[in-house]
């Protein structure tokens, strides 16, 4: 290497290998996090895709939040990523869920226009400074050393890197499923990818598994009767995701759609019930697990043969086509089964469908294999985002995914990597689950996971996180000024001195009324809270106590063969992380709380 000029390497004066920074492999809404965070960053970023039109495109429902998911936009958006923004651009209905309980539970939705979704999201990507685009295929990882250097495409074309990020989705090894057909796929009509998966095998020794998930079909909108159905329309006023969105001007200008309820009922039942062995999640064909709390209708009518009907959402997919997505009918039946069933349910009798519901297969890679950085144990410099690592929905993997990039960037710049708590943050909860638990079927984000959700709220999101982002330099100074003012303010207010309260102007894009909610959501939950954080110190306190890296486990005559397997494994930083590895007993916490110190006193001696 002699010098680089323009992100291509000059070797030897006639051959000419491109180097990067940073490249990320995979443009979903992970691979667009990724890539994004460390271009903003100042480094030279590749994202690789296979296909550069389908960049954030929404396979499954074109919706963006929900429980608990939309407390992970609202930390992204926090941390400076696109996710939040986008979905207020692209998004046609807007709901807050859970708003008949508390704020600490409240949650965000919205439906997209998908079409919109990737074309603001390919904007955001081609405009952004330091990024470039590349389609292509990754077929191998360069290791040297146990470090990731490079990647080699498709195209036999090698480019070399200093952090490589894996953000493929549901592409390694993707097969689908429609009854009885089956075909290799990363989505329906797009490749998979093998070889990749291969070298993640091979080159780096990690642990291989396969996960199964659903789509339902998608149908005419212009063959629906929605006179025999409940109409569900959006909040009025809608609220947006993004804390940078001018909210009174985005209220005037934005318009939304309605949704609809229907139900499936006893005759959708025996159609599925005679035709079970039609489905390929129960004829043999997939056989790798699914997502219990998101089942095929399939799973539903075995499950739970008692319930005489199911929920149907009919969720429009864009304000361009008349497409609706049919949230709740999952499923692995064959082409002729779908049709059957869904002229069987009230609303639906001429319906057309446009896609067909299926099945896909595809590997993922067992996440106990990786740091809470999310830079793999084995090679050095290798970052995973996303459903490769386990996880379900389009938020879950945005959030590993701007984690992946900044811990990229930051350790380029040798810097302290990012490592967000459970205390702080739901994405931290939703690592810390991965990197300790592992998961045995796809990973799903719910506030029942957050141990401090009365504390981590969407409402808070900013006041979490943004003091990070601007530290890291993903917020703009200017940005981080209005931020300041309207923290202060809230401040100020909250200790009740007698100050001169900004203006919305000054404020923008924060406000007035949000300051009001905000202190009310602060003075409803600040007795709760406080018994929170004083439970959270007490655990801490013991929680935090770090576990030397080189501690040899199997010298603890204490600890059973199967604790000290799963501690080998996992290689948890902490007690605290130790003891949430499923297996691990609070005993087998006090026995090594008792040998570290005793390793402890012994390194003391030596030195």
């Amino acid at each position: 290497m002699q010098k680089l000029q323009n992100n291509f390497l000059i070797t030897d004066g006639k051959n000419i290998m491109k180097e990067y920074n940073v490249i990320v492999i995979g443009a979903g809404n992970a691979g667009c996090e990724a890539a994004l965070a460390p271009a903003r960053l100042g480094l030279k970023t590749l994202l690789i895709t296979q296909n550069i039109d389908l960049i954030a495109n929404m396979p499954c429902n074109p919706a963006i939040g929900g429980i608990a998911k939309g407390q992970i936009v609202r930390e992204i958006d926090a941390l400076g990523g696109e996710m939040g923004w986008i979905t207020d651009m692209a998004g046609i209905q807007f709901k807050m869920l859970n708003k008949s309980r508390g704020p600490a539970v409240w949650s965000p939705r919205a439906q997209c226009d998908k079409k919109l979704y990737s074309t603001f999201m390919q904007n955001s990507v081609i405009s952004q400074k330091n990024l470039d685009l590349l389609q292509a295929t990754v077929i191998k990882l360069i290791i040297k050393n146990g470090k990731v250097t490079g990647v080699v495409t498709n195209l036999d074309e090698t480019i070399r890197a200093q952090a490589v990020i894996i953000t493929t989705g549901t592409f390694l090894n993707g097969k689908i499923f429609i009854g009885k057909t089956v075909f290799n796929g990363g989505r329906f009509s797009e490749t998979s990818s093998t070889d990749l998966s291969e070298s993640l095998k091979q080159d780096c020794g990690l642990e291989i598994s396969r996960f199964t998930t659903c789509t339902p079909p998608r149908i005419n909108g212009n063959t629906v009767d929605y006179t025999k159905m409940v109409e569900q329309p959006g909040d009025n006023p809608p609220i947006p995701f993004s804390h940078f969105t001018n909210i009174k001007l985005w209220q005037q200008t934005k318009k939304q759609v309605s949704c609809h309820l229907v139900y499936s009922n006893e005759t959708t039942h025996k159609i599925i019930k005679e035709n079970i062995k039609e489905s390929s999640l129960y004829n043999g064909l997939a056989n790798a697990h699914g997502p219990r709390y998101c089942p095929s209708i399939e799973d539903k009518i075995v499950r739970f043969p008692e319930r005489t009907r199911h929920q149907l959402f009919l969720e429009p997919e864009s304000l361009s086509t008349n497409e609706i997505y049919i949230n709740g009918l999952f499923t692995g039946l064959g082409e002729n089964v779908q049709e059957r069933l869904l002229h069987s349910i009230e609303g639906l009798e001429n319906v057309k469908i446009i896609r067909y519901g299926y099945a896909i297969e595809y590997d993922y890679i067992q996440p106990t294999q990786i740091k809470h950085t999310l830079e793999t144990k084995n090679i050095e410099n290798l970052y995973l985002a996303g459903q490769i690592n386990g996880t379900t929905g389009y938020e879950e993997a945005a959030g590993q995914g701007i984690i992946a990039g900044i811990n990229a960037a930051l350790k380029i710049f040798q810097k302290q990597p990012l490592i967000l708590n459970r205390q702080e943050a739901y994405i931290g909860i939703l690592i810390d689950d991965l990197v300790t638990k592992g998961v045995d079927e796809p990973y799903r984000m719910f506030t029942s996971r957050a141990e401090n959700r009365l504390s981590i709220r969407t409402d808070n999101a900013d006041l979490r996180l943004l003091e990070l982002a601007h530290q890291i330099g993903l917020i703009s100074d200017a940005m981080y000024k209005k931020f300041t003012l309207y923290r202060q303010t809230l401040v100020d207010l909250y200790e009740e001195k007698n100050i001169e309260i900004p203006t919305d102007e000054e404020l923008v894009p924060w406000t007035r009324e949000k300051i009001k909610e905000e202190l009310e959501i602060t003075k409803k939950y600040e007795g709760y809270i406080h018994i929170q954080q004083q439970t959270a110190k007490k655990i801490a306190k013991y929680g935090n106590k770090q576990i030397p890296k080189d501690f040899d486990y199997n010298s603890v005559s204490t600890l059973s063969s199967e604790t000290k397997e799963k501690l080998i494994k996992v290689q948890p930083l902490t007690l605290g992380q130790a003891n949430r590895i499923p297996g691990i007993k609070p005993s087998d916490i006090v026995f090594l709380n008792i040998a570290i110190e005793r390793y402890k006193k012994i390194e003391k001696i030596l030195i």
